[in-house]
């Protein structure tokens, strides 16, 4: 693969990474462990009564559905940050099934790409 090409990709994979750690640090903070994450739960003000307990069942939805997205983008931070080491080791743009060459045009779609298209499928 071309050095102009993977300087390109790898500038790609620097700023989704930031992109992705300035949206986890809305909702979750840093966890123990590299590129683990952890949603903050919403905080109960302590009031009484049945709005109080209709406020802390929202509270508990809401904390899910961040737990989810918080997930999700764990996920492809990790597949970025593997990427990265990729570039750095190089061995980026390998399959990581057949061995063979992830093709360009997939990679500059999703730098991250772990798997050529026929062993995607």
């Amino acid at each position: 693969m071309k050095e102009e090409l993977i300087k390109k990709l790898k500038e790609k994979l620097e700023n989704e990474k930031k992109e992705l750690e300035q949206q986890l640090e809305k909702f979750a903070k840093k966890g123990k462990i590299p590129d683990d994450w952890e949603t903050k739960f919403p905080h109960y003000n302590g009031e009484s009564g049945s709005g109080a307990l209709e406020r802390a069942a929202d509270e508990v939805e809401e904390y899910e559905i961040l737990r989810s997205i918080e997930q999700s983008l764990e996920l492809k931070l990790r597949n970025i940050n593997l990427a990265l080491e990729k570039i750095k080791k190089g061995n980026y743009g390998i399959c990581e099934k057949c061995g063979g060459e992830i093709e360009i045009e997939r990679l500059e779609v999703i730098p991250e790409a772990q798997f050529c298209k026929k062993c995607k499928k």
